[in-house]
């Protein structure tokens, strides 16, 4: 399973990502143009001492992505959802992605996929537009692990 982000912009959510696939032993691939820096030198200044541990790889585009990686399934996460996140059946070779934190996946990137493939975490109030996006990857990550382990 790999978590890839697309062109994400705030290093301190990519961290956190960072951690969580570090903690679940799972692969990070960050697509496209970075708001931030990751070279060895700003990680270490940054003091993120888990960073060795996280599988990273950077891919200036989704197509070189999809050509390096050859996930099975791809997961699209967005507010525009129409379906559950609960709702699919994840599997150990799949992609959970997700877009920038300021634009999300967009309409266009979106566009490519079939609508059963994009997938929302419910926000139950109106006043939340949208959840944090290492919220966000934890719970879909943790929900996908969760169903992998029921199939063991």
């Amino acid at each position: 399973m790999d978590i890839v982000l697309i062109e994400p912009q705030i290093p301190q959510n990519t961290g956190s990502i960072a951690r969580t696939c570090a903690a679940t032993d799972t692969p990070l691939h960050l697509v496209g143009k970075l708001g931030f820096d990751i070279s060895e030198k700003a990680v270490r200044r940054a003091g993120l001492d888990y960073w060795p541990f996280v599988k990273l790889a950077h891919h200036g585009s989704w197509q070189d992505y999809m050509l390096t990686a050859k996930p099975g399934n791809v997961w699209l996460f967005s507010k525009f959802g129409t379906r559950n996140y609960t709702q699919a059946t994840f599997t150990s070779n799949d992609a959970l992605v997700f877009g920038s934190e300021t634009k999300g996946l967009g309409e266009e990137f979106l566009s490519r996929f079939p609508q059963q493939q994009v997938l929302r975490i419910p926000i139950v109030t109106d006043y939340v537009r949208s959840l944090n996006l290492s919220n966000a990857v934890a719970i879909a990550l943790y929900e996908a692990r969760r169903q992998l382990t029921l199939d063991d």
